[in-house]
């Protein structure tokens, strides 16, 4: 039986653990999208998981969803990122840049051109957005051309290109959370008729063309793919189809021979099943709000190669270390979750700074 703590392969790499930290935005990069000066020190504090995957990374001006969320495809945005690479590099750990793209969960206001935001439909979906001015509702997107779809493909490949000059170990697909690549899932967001809607082999024929297209960029080693089978945030019903096109998508994506598949699992154990058994390489598994006694059980079942976790880690940066001491966690600060400065981002106390356990209560 695989222990948590055992080595593994991902594509061209060998982790040093079977944890990876769960990509999750933080809302600090600099106004041009380059991360933020305490970006690096984040990373780094939590290099000793087997994979960092990083918050989400716009692959372009478009891409956009949420004010001060980093770039990839800028020379400042590459240069910004180098600095965070090397310093989880020289702790010994490896980083994937999430590329992630809003679609229509975006607000002019919070993208460098101010353009209305962009979707498979011209469909809004029903929810507000904090910007500089406060809360606001999400004007309904424009939906994209056939040319513009291919464009966006294509910027998609060039921020993988990016990510790998910025040091990166790989780039993840942000293809989960009701952003654009799940939004052609769905047909609540997605009413095409053209070759991008319809069938399940139309809605997910984007997904597969963006993995291709960074797969034969930086090489399929180095790419992989985040999903979250039934969401239903922020307006998105993928319907009664929806496990059969991620059973079609999945058996597609794996034809291709990337890295890993990473699941956000939202509650369909025959579904999570299947998938398994369709993927042939390294599957993460991420369950929300999964209780601090169930770390590893995935593992333990098969179900998974790897666990991945968001408010752990980022309220332990030394979450290995805790694990392995079967320790308690520190409670992660919500209040600090997005903006801000050093509290609640690179302040949270470590297992051996006894003197600092009292900025945050302990679960």
């Amino acid at each position: 039986m695989n222990s948590l703590f055992d080595s593994v392969r991902v594509g061209r790499h060998v982790l040093r653990n079977r944890l990876v930290m769960a990509p999750m935005t933080r809302s600090r990069a600099q106004f041009d999208g380059t991360p933020g000066e305490l970006a690096a020190e984040y990373y780094a504090q939590r290099a000793d998981i087997g994979l960092i995957v990083t918050e989400g990374t716009q692959p372009s001006d478009d891409g956009q969803g949420y004010l001060t969320t980093p770039g990839i495809y800028t020379d400042a945005h590459v240069a910004g990122w180098k600095e965070v690479t090397s310093a989880v590099r020289e702790k010994g750990g490896h980083l994937f840049i999430q590329l992630m793209h809003a679609g229509r969960m975006s607000h002019p206001d919070n993208t460098p051109h101010h353009r209305q935001g962009v979707a498979p439909s011209a469909i809004s979906p029903g929810t507000g957005m904090f910007t500089p001015t406060g809360t606001q509702e999400i004007p309904v997107p424009r939906a994209l051309s056939t040319n513009e779809i291919r464009q966006t493909v294509q910027d998609f490949r060039h921020a993988a290109r990016r990510a790998i000059e910025a040091g990166a170990d790989g780039v993840e697909i942000h293809g989960a959370n009701a952003y654009l690549v799940q939004q052609f899932f769905a047909p609540s967001a997605n009413m095409r008729t053209d070759d991008y809607g319809g069938s399940i082999e139309n809605r997910a024929r984007f997904a597969i063309e963006v993995a291709t297209a960074i797969a034969s960029e930086i090489g399929a080693e180095r790419t992989a793919i985040r999903l979250s089978p039934g969401t239903t945030m922020w307006g998105i019903d993928e319907g009664a189809e929806g496990p059969d096109l991620y059973r079609f998508l999945v058996a597609e994506l794996d034809k291709l021979g990337l890295a890993y598949v990473h699941i956000m699992h939202q509650g369909n154990e025959v579904l999570l099943s299947d998938i398994r058994k369709l993927w042939t390489r390294a599957l993460i598994l991420n369950r929300p709000g999964r209780p601090l006694e169930r770390v590893g059980s995935d593992l333990a079942s098969g179900l998974a190669d790897l666990e991945s976790y968001g408010q752990m880690v980022l309220a332990n940066p030394d979450f290995v270390a805790r694990l392995t001491a079967n320790s308690t966690m520190n409670e992660a600060n919500r209040t600090t979750f997005f903006g801000g400065d050093a509290r609640g981002y690179t302040d949270y106390p470590h297992l051996h700074d006894p003197a600092d356990a009292w900025r945050y209560p302990l679960c």
